[in-house]
């Protein structure tokens, strides 16, 4: 399971050591493991891990169950806070509560045995979802594994003690794209992160920098979503990349 909409960036993305908290105490993983462990809210968080906000209707088809039951499994998700509701008019819209339940999503997708294929479109479906998907809000897969390797190599981001940095360079790019570098960097998430690619096995980049070029792609029609957290290229995707990222 994986990490666009534009969201309040309230949380911080990284992980604690050793599981204790900030407040030095260590933490009940039996709640959210019961919460996750069920089939039904699994495949609800499956769904919402895509980054997309979903109505209850929706959730039930993905997990095949009632609108009655899929309701009651999402009052337990939004009460173990891993799902929160938008409200829009007379609609309620569920989506993941933030970049850090994505990012455990995508820790345990992992270490999960790999779901049984039984047909050949399930087999076309994970095939596009190992080379472009999104995971909560920005590019994985294949792509998004290459597209993280281009952007360190070409000195975008720079490392530092406090983690990445956008450099000169990845301002001109961010910009060249069609993207104001000045949201980016108010943000109050992380920049840019490693995340660890479930399919490819090395790291993509998550973040506010890597969610705004995603979100960017899509609006040019660079990438297409397709069903799910599948995301499809463009004929003309690699060129069109190979020319943005040329110094």
């Amino acid at each position: 399971m994986e990490e666009s909409t534009e969201r309040e960036g309230t949380e911080r993305e990284g992980a604690e050591p050793e599981g204790a908290g900030l407040d030095g105490r260590d933490r009940d993983l039996a709640p959210i493991g019961a919460l996750v462990g069920h089939p039904a809210r699994a495949a609800m968080l499956a769904a919402l891990a895509a980054g997309r906000a979903l109505p209850a209707t929706d959730l039930a088809r993905c997990a095949r169950i009632s609108p009655a039951a899929a309701t009651a499994h999402l009052h337990r998700l939004i009460d173990g806070g891993l799902v929160r509701v938008r409200v829009q008019g007379r609609h309620r819209y569920h989506e993941i509560a933030g970049p850090e339940v994505a990012a455990v999503l995508e820790a345990m997708a992992r270490i999960a045995p790999p779901a049984p294929v039984r047909s050949l479109r399930q087999d076309r479906a994970n095939r596009a979802i190992a080379e472009a998907r999104t995971c909560y809000d920005h590019l994985a897969g294949r792509l998004g594994v290459e597209l993280a390797d281009r952007i360190l190599r070409n000195d975008l981001l720079s490392v530092a003690a406090a983690g990445h940095v956008l450099t000169d360079a990845g301002r001109a790019k961010l910009t060249e794209l069609g993207i104001d570098p000045g949201p980016v960097l108010r943000s109050r998430r992380a920049l840019a992160r490693p995340c660890l690619d479930w399919t490819q096995r090395r790291p993509h980049l998550a973040g506010a920098m890597p969610a705004a070029i995603t979100a960017r792609l899509i609006d040019l029609r660079l990438l297409t979503r397709t069903a799910g957290r599948g995301l499809r290229p463009a004929p003309d995707y690699q060129d069109r990349i190979d020319s943005w990222l040329r110094p």
